[in-house]
């Protein structure tokens, strides 16, 4: 689907509507042994902030469906439980993928949910949030295009060349597949080598590298299957408090 400019020029807080909108079965990303989740359908009510993103869409663009944001960068304020994550979103990479996370912020989607998951692998080492349900399945109800990163350098640990180098401080899009994007998201606190199937949206500030660091030396909570885990809850409990636009509407 091509990307369609606005007739009007925006500053960094409008919110022009770039998303394509359809229901979305949701897991986490995808790692050489896949968590498996349920494909229940998410479903967006007539108030939730995909049916305001829904309805945006089709009035903006009926014909498309999509339309670009400018270029530029948005400053993303986030408290959470363990300490602040400052955000900085790139609408140079991935316009659409920055307009919809700004979208969930406005409508304070992101408020009070818990970052469901923490890796500890030699080669991923992520948190993941942005999920409502706290299962590795949720969304906002509507799901939008891969914006997939063309820079990132091959990982040095995969000979093969196929893995790409999500370094240290990247936010990125997880996802359930080809363009399935919705909420959840994960920061990079350690090198991570992946194949380049997750669309990048910006970068972590330098206190929240200090919170990343903080949350994984808490390491993983334990199970009875597996004493010390390399894959799932944080062992610190990490809530997003609020998360907003640092610029004004």
């Amino acid at each position: 689907m091509p990307l369609v400019s606005l007739p009007r020029q925006l500053s960094l807080c409008d919110e022009p509507l770039c998303i394509s909108i359809s229901i979305v079965s949701y897991r986490s990303i995808e790692l050489s042994t896949p968590r498996h989740a349920s494909h229940n359908p998410v479903a967006s009510s007539a108030t939730s902030p995909g049916a305001a993103m829904a309805t945006g869409c089709r009035s903006a663009n009926s014909a498309v469906g999509v339309v670009t944001a400018p270029h530029g960068t948005v400053g993303m304020t986030v408290r959470t439980s363990q300490g602040s994550l400052p955000l900085r979103l790139d609408r140079a990479k991935a316009p659409c993928t920055v307009q919809s996370f700004v979208h969930l912020a406005r409508h304070r989607f992101y408020d009070r949910t818990v970052c469901h998951r923490l890796t500890a692998y030699p080669t991923l080492k992520v948190l993941q949030c942005g999920d409502p349900t706290s299962t590795g399945e949720g969304g906002p109800g509507y799901k939008y295009k891969d914006e997939l990163p063309v820079d990132l350098p091959p990982a040095p640990s995969d000979p093969t060349g196929v893995r790409r180098l999500y370094g240290r401080g990247l936010l990125a899009m997880a996802n359930a597949g080809p363009n399935t994007n919705g909420s959840q998201f994960f920061v990079v606190y350690g090198d991570s080598a992946l194949r380049p199937n997750y669309t990048v949206l910006g970068t972590v500030g330098a206190t929240g590298l200090e919170t990343l660091d903080k949350i994984a030396a808490g390491g993983i909570e334990p199970t009875a299957q597996d004493p010390a885990p390399v894959d799932g809850t944080p062992v610190l409990r990490t809530e997003l408090l609020s998360v907003r636009p640092s610029c004004r509407p």
